[in-house]
């Protein structure tokens, strides 16, 4: 029988979601069972426990929330932050952006500290600012921005933030499972991430931990989290944390298995060539693309492997070539957002999609459509 819709496959080399391996897939289709089955709860504790070493942490409510990037995103914030409490942000890029965006829409005095897009900012000069505003609840910034490719150095802020009041708390959406985050190493209080993007998985769960730290200022809020479905302290409950279990909502149940196979292929490969790896083929596109007249937009040295963001050569339109590129040769690539609207394309080598043949195919492509 014909499905109304059928799908064309695609091989995705954009910002997200990324290629997904057949275990994957196949791990989706197995049999559905209720939300409190205990064979349901072993799983969840199991994928807490791998998600836990792929941070690198040993922070208790360490789960994924039943939702997107953004949905991680949002509780981060949400659990740690009242109304009236004074945020630093550091925004260069859409996804800082939005973090201090939703931090304005829960009531925050938000202190953004803006930076150009493609740059990373200097640990000193948030530090500075924090100097400046010792009262900050907290420290907010992205890991791997997805809007430019750049990649934050993380340790000098995490060990200075740790001798104060103030959380840390990092978005690593982009680069869990593809660059070292090192949570506990970093001293970050709370990080999130996505299942969609370096851990090859479907969208639809979102891993987020929070630190022993980040734990005492939610159980002494003056009002509870403003989102119900989004309270950790609800959540807790629920995924494990105690000696009792609580029903929260229904979990995805065939996502978490989608996850729990593809954080079981994480630590068969081993993070650390995990790591390699994405750096190993991430390293080669960008010196291909800089070979055939490409500029890559993210600062130079601190250019994720696994995201690049890069303006077509001679100035070239964008958009019909990326268009002619998933029309001509059923590869999709990112556009770019916000002042990089029109100007590059971001490409992504993240999870399975992470290889040298998967590089060959797109430049064979590219090569063709600029020729």
């Amino acid at each position: 029988m014909t499905t109304p819709f059928p799908i064309r496959p695609r091989l995705l080399l954009g910002p997200g979601p990324s290629p997904v391996a057949d275990r994957v897939l196949e791990a989706l289709s197995r049999p559905t069972v209720g939300h409190l089955d205990p064979q349901f709860l072993a799983v969840m504790d199991d994928v807490n426990e791998r998600l836990r070493r792929t941070f690198g942490t040993s922070n208790a409510l360490t789960f994924p929330v039943s939702g997107t990037g953004s949905a991680a995103q949002e509780a981060a914030l949400a659990n740690v932050v009242e109304p009236g409490d004074k945020v630093v942000i550091g925004v260069n890029g859409v996804f800082g952006g939005r973090l201090a965006e939703m931090a304005r829409r829960m009531g925050c005095d938000v202190v953004t500290v803006e930076e150009e897009w493609g740059r990373v900012f200097s640990p000193d000069r948030l530090i500075e600012v924090l100097g400046r505003h010792p009262d900050a609840r907290v420290l907010a910034v992205v890991h791997a921005e997805t809007s430019t490719g750049a990649w934050q150095p993380l340790e000098d802020l995490g060990t200075y933030v740790s001798g104060t009041d103030t959380l840390f708390l990092v978005d690593t959406v982009t680069s869990l499972g593809g660059v070292p985050v090192e949570v506990d190493r970093n001293r970050i209080d709370v990080a999130y991430s996505g299942t969609q993007k370096c851990l090859g998985v479907p969208p639809g769960l979102a891993p987020l931990t929070f630190s022993h730290r980040a734990m005492a200022r939610i159980r002494s809020r003056r009002q509870p989290c403003q989102s119900w479905y989004l309270d950790a302290a609800l959540l807790a409950a629920y995924v494990g944390e105690g000696s009792e279990r609580r029903y929260h909502h229904t979990a995805p149940i065939n996502m978490m298995y989608a996850l729990h196979e593809g954080l079981v292929a994480v630590e068969e490969e081993g993070l650390e060539a995990r790591y390699g790896r994405h750096l190993d083929v991430g390293r080669r596109l960008q010196a291909e693309l800089v070979e055939r007249g490409f500029e890559l937009f993210a600062q130079e040295g601190h250019r994720l492997p696994q995201l690049t963001a890069a303006a077509l050569p001679g100035g070239r339109d964008e958009a019909p070539l990326r268009r002619a590129l998933l029309d001509r040769f059923d590869i999709e690539v990112g556009g770019g957002l916000g002042p990089a609207k029109g100007r590059i394309w971001r490409v992504g080598l993240m999870g399975a999609g992470a290889t040298h043949e998967n590089v060959d195919r797109l430049l064979a492509a590219i090569d063709e459509l600029l020729d």
